[in-house]
């Protein structure tokens, strides 16, 4: 047995962290999109359940540790070849728990060959009181590809009385069409969140938010369907072969109810993925 002088010389614990990567490609051949690698390590995992109303792929991503929190490292890559259609969701939001001081690492790596089109669809991020969360997207796009993406951050959960007081986020957006750097985006709110959110007109006190990307041709088609359904609360512009919208809402509820006409919009009418189906 160690003797009590003994275990005051041990060197503390250090404490379990998470990992999770995951890494996805398409190919098309004979005008349908395949699953060509699969590599998934960790706490990440990819499923693939029969799509509804379209013959694209969909791949849900899981992670089995059931959230985040300081020091969790997080990422997914996703390759489509020429041509290649699919569309990325999560199988839940993801939650950011307290951390202890890290922040929570979360990097998504995008990769559109000419003619690809990708729909990037993760369920609303919950950042829970002291949570910390880095997380960047980058994007590389060829030719005439397209590609619809989201993220969507609820400041806490208000339908189950929680307040987020205090904490960190950084979302980092970065989107290049053939090499040139086309969007750029940097989100940051760390500190006493509730009371910064309270002071920002853009947000009002809502506790809730998303970002909307559509990057292909005639982004402008979109722009009154879009604007009558932001509502009073968001934007919509588009411009150079963008479109992007933000959204704020009081609710997650209320934000769901906004993002999901929005997305069918921007998919010209497809099917949102099943998870999305409240």
């Amino acid at each position: 047995m160690l003797a009590i002088t003994d275990l005051q010389n041990l060197a503390p614990a250090r404490m379990q962290r998470a990992y999770g990567q995951a890494s996805v490609s398409f190919h098309a051949r004979e005008g349908r999109t395949h699953l060509d690698r699969l590599f998934q390590e960790g706490c990440a995992k990819l499923r693939f359940p029969r799509p509804l109303g379209t013959d694209a792929p969909q791949a849900i991503l899981i992670n089995t540790a059931g959230g985040l929190t300081g020091g969790d490292r997080f990422g997914t890559e996703v390759k489509l070849a020429e041509k290649a259609q699919t569309c990325i969701t999560t199988q839940a939001c993801e939650r950011v728990y307290r951390s202890t001081g890290a922040d929570a690492i979360v990097a998504n790596r995008l990769r559109l060959s000419p003619g690809a089109r990708l729909a990037w669809l993760p369920q609303e991020t919950i950042l829970f009181d002291g949570g910390r969360l880095s997380r960047t997207l980058d994007v590389d796009l060829a030719g005439d590809s397209e590609l619809v993406a989201v993220e969507a951050v609820l400041f806490g959960r208000q339908a189950m009385g929680e307040t987020l007081q205090s904490g960190h986020l950084h979302d980092r957006w970065r989107i290049r069409r053939d090499g040139r750097l086309i969007f750029a985006d940097d989100l940051r709110v760390e500190g006493q969140i509730a009371a910064r959110l309270g002071r920002q007109p853009a947000m009002a006190g809502c506790r809730a938010m998303a970002t909307v990307l559509f990057a292909g041709p005639t982004p402008e088609r979109f722009l009154e369907a879009a604007r009558s359904i932001t509502g009073s609360n968001g934007g919509a512009s588009a411009w150079n072969g963008k479109f992007l919208a933000r959204l704020v809402e009081e609710t997650g509820l209320a934000l769901r109810r906004r993002l999901e006409p929005l997305l069918t919009l921007l998919l010209s009418g497809g099917p949102l993925p099943k998870v999305w189906q409240l």
